[in-house]
């Protein structure tokens, strides 16, 4: 069996098979990948699960980011890389959240790195994190309306300057005047 077997078979021995409405709703394999859909209840048990169990490891968080599936709900797809570094092996954990609830815990206190994450999350998609430490605006002002990589995000829009439309768009730019 391969690293990643064995955590499925210690996910499921300590959390019960993946089904909705448990800890572990689903398990999906792509292209040699392996997602294990998670419950926001369950997510700090299972993240202190694999990380601290003997022989699995997932010492290292790779990367936390999100996607938005927006006007699909679950709208907030959050996405948990870890990897195990002495093998190596990796597992990807996934939180589905709603648009009118996007908040989960923190787990800065599992993994410090996911200070920076979460806080780029919060900034970019309006995910909150319950107890982080620290939780503002890491990329964008502080005063800053809105969150760019939601998908209804209104986008901004600057006409593209070629040699057939220079001129009129030359006309439009905003200069300094003396």
């Amino acid at each position: 069996m391969t690293h990643t077997q064995d955590t499925l078979a210690a996910l499921t021995k300590r959390f019960g098979a993946p089904a909705a409405g448990s800890a572990l709703e689903n398990v999906v394999e792509f292209r040699g990948e392996t997602t294990v859909v998670v419950a926001r209840s369950a997510l700090l048990d299972v993240l202190a699960f694999l990380k601290d169990t003997p022989g699995l490891g997932f010492t290292f968080l790779a990367n936390l980011t999100a996607y938005d599936d927006w006007p699909a709900e679950p709208r907030f797809n959050v996405v948990y890389q870890l990897r195990e570094l002495n093998l190596p092996s990796q597992l990807r954990l996934k939180v589905l959240l709603t648009g009118d609830d996007a908040l989960l815990p923190s787990v800065t206190g599992l993994y410090l790195n996911a200070n920076w994450h979460e806080r780029e999350l919060f900034d970019m998609f309006g995910i909150k994190f319950t107890g982080h430490p620290d939780l503002r605006r890491i990329l964008m002002p502080a005063d800053w309306e809105g969150h760019p990589l939601r998908r209804d995000y209104p986008l901004g829009y600057e006409e593209v300057e070629f040699t057939f439309n220079f001129d009129e768009i030359e006309k439009k730019k905003p200069y300094a005047k003396e």
